[in-house]
C-alpha cells in the first residue's frame, strides 16, 4: 500500500492480508494530516481521540455485514457528524449536532470511519477554495493553482491520501470542480423532484 491514494480496494486488501489494521492506518492518516497542515485541509483534523470510538464499534472484520469496514472517509464541514462541531466555514455559526446527517449515519453503519471535517468556501459559496477564514486550501498537485470549491478540503484530503472518499456538497459544481482540479472524480447524485 505504497500508492499515494487510498482506495477502498487497497485498504480492504491490506486489512485482509494483515498488513494494516484500522488503528494503524488511522495513525498514519493523522501523521499525514500533520505533515500537510499548511494546506488548510481540515477544520476538525483527524485525531485518535475522536476516531477511536468508531474503531471500537467495528467488531470483527466482516465485509459481508459491513462492506466499508475500516474505510476512512472525510466530511465537508457543512454536513453533520454527531457530537462534532459543524461550522460551514464560519466560527460564529458553529453548533454541535446531536445526530449525524443520514448519509454519514449510513456510512458509519456500513463500517466506514469518519476521520475529520474538511475546510470549504464559507457557507459553500464559491468555486475556488480560497474563501474560508480557516485558510485557503492548497491544490494537491500544483500549489500555484486553486484547489477549487466549495468542497476544497474534501477533494484535497482524498488527493493526498488521507481518505478513500469524502463527502461534499454540489450545487453548481462545488464538488465536481475541486475533484477535477485535484485529479479526482466527483460524483453528484441526482435529486428526484417532489421528494
Amino acid at each position: 500500500m505504497e500508492e499515494k491514494h487510498l482506495t477502498i480496494a487497497s485498504v480492504k486488501a491490506a486489512y485482509q492480508s494483515g498488513e494494516k489494521t484500522p488503528t494503524g492506518l488511522m495513525q498514519e492518516i493523522i501523521e499525514k494530516a500533520k505533515k500537510y497542515s499548511d494546506k488548510n485541509i481540515w477544520i476538525i483534523e483527524p485525531d485518535m481521540e475522536r476516531i477511536r470510538p468508531y474503531i471500537e464499534k467495528l467488531g470483527k472484520m466482516d465485509f459481508g455485514k459491513k462492506p466499508l469496514w475500516g474505510i476512512p472517509f472525510a466530511i465537508k464541514d457543512n454536513i453533520d457528524l454527531a457530537g462534532t462541531p459543524t461550522t460551514a466555514g464560519c466560527k460564529a455559526y458553529t453548533y454541535v449536532p446531536e445526530e449525524s446527517a443520514t448519509v454519514v449515519d449510513r456510512l458509519i453503519k456500513a463500517g466506514a470511519i469518519p476521520i475529520g471535517k474538511t475546510n470549504l468556501d464559507q457557507f459553500a459559496t464559491g468555486l475556488v477554495g480560497t474563501r474560508s477564514p480557516y485558510g485557503e486550501v492548497s491544490n494537491a498537485l500544483k500549489p500555484e493553482l486553486i484547489s477549487g470549491g466549495s468542497s476544497s478540503g474534501s477533494a484535497v484530503s482524498v488527493a493526498l491520501g488521507m481518505a478513500c472518499f469524502s463527502l461534499g456538497t454540489d450545487t453548481a459544481g462545488s464538488g465536481r470542480v475541486p475533484a477535477a482540479l485535484n485529479h479526482l472524480t466527483g460524483f453528484k447524485r441526482p435529486v428526484a423532484h417532489g421528494r
